[in-house]
C-alpha cells in the first residue's frame, strides 16, 4: 500500500495543496472544544476521561486528513473513531447494565462483526456512498435505547436523541458530494460540528448514568 498516495475525497478540496480543504480542517476544532467540555464534566470518572481523550484525538485525526489528505492521515482519521465506539459501548455496557468487565469487552467487541455484516447492507441504500460504514453507529445505538426504555428511561431517551443527532450529522457527510455544484465549499465541516455535538452529548448520557 503507498501510504503517501493522495486522496481527493471531499468537495472543498480542490488540489493537492496542504489547506486545500482550509474549512474542513478547522472545523475540527469543535472535537477539541467538545473534548475539553468532556474532561471538565467527567471528573472522577476514569472511562469518561478517557472517551474525552478519545474524542480530542478524533479532531487531531480529522485534521491531518483534511490537510494532509494521504492514505496514513486516512488511517489516522478513522482509527480514533472506531476506538471511541468501542470504548464507548464499554463504558455503557458497564454503566447501564452493570456488567462485569470481561462481559463488558465481549459484548462491546461484537460491534466489529454486527458493523461488517451490516455495512454492505447499507451500502446498497441509493446515495448513501461511504457513509455506509457509519449506518450501523445510529442503529447499534437505538437498539441499546430500545433495550433501555424500561430500566433506564432518561438514559434511553439521551441515546436516542444521540442517535439522531448522528443521522443528521451522517446526512451533512452524504450531500457534500452531490450539492457540491451548489455549495461550493460542500458541506463535511457540517458533519464535523453536528458530529462533536453528538460525541459530547453521548459523554454527557454516560456521565448522567454514572452520578
Amino acid at each position: 500500500m503507498d501510504w503517501m498516495q493522495q486522496i481527493d475525497a471531499y468537495c472543498e478540496r480542490t488540489g493537492p495543496a496542504y489547506w486545500a480543504e482550509p474549512v474542513n480542517a478547522l472545523s475540527n476544532a469543535a472535537f477539541v472544544i467538545a473534548a475539553l467540555i468532556a474532561w471538565r464534566r467527567t471528573r472522577g470518572l476514569a472511562l469518561g476521561r478517557a472517551l474525552s481523550v478519545v474524542l480530542g484525538a478524533i479532531g487531531v485525526g480529522s485534521f491531518l486528513f483534511h490537510t494532509h489528505a494521504t492514505a496514513w492521515a486516512g488511517v489516522a482519521d478513522v482509527v480514533p473513531i472506531m476506538g471511541f465506539i468501542l470504548l464507548y459501548l464499554y463504558a455503557a455496557n458497564r454503566a447501564f447494565w452493570g456488567l462485569g468487565r470481561g462481559t463488558a469487552l465481549g459484548l462491546s467487541a461484537l460491534f466489529v462483526p454486527f458493523a461488517a455484516l451490516l455495512a454492505p447492507l447499507f451500502a446498497l441504500i441509493p446515495g448513501l456512498g461511504s457513509s455506509a460504514g457509519y449506518g450501523p453507529v445510529p442503529l447499534v445505538i437505538l437498539i441499546y435505547a430500545a433495550l433501555l426504555g424500561r430500566r433506564a428511561p432518561e438514559t434511553a431517551r439521551g441515546l436516542a436523541l444521540g442517535a439522531g443527532l448522528l443521522i443528521l450529522s451522517l446526512g451533512f457527510r452524504t450531500l457534500d458530494g452531490p450539492l457540491c455544484a451548489t455549495l461550493p465549499l460542500g458541506t463535511h465541516f457540517m458533519w464535523h460540528l453536528v458530529n462533536a455535538t453528538m460525541l459530547l452529548w453521548m459523554i454527557e448520557v454516560y456521565r448522567r448514568a454514572r452520578v
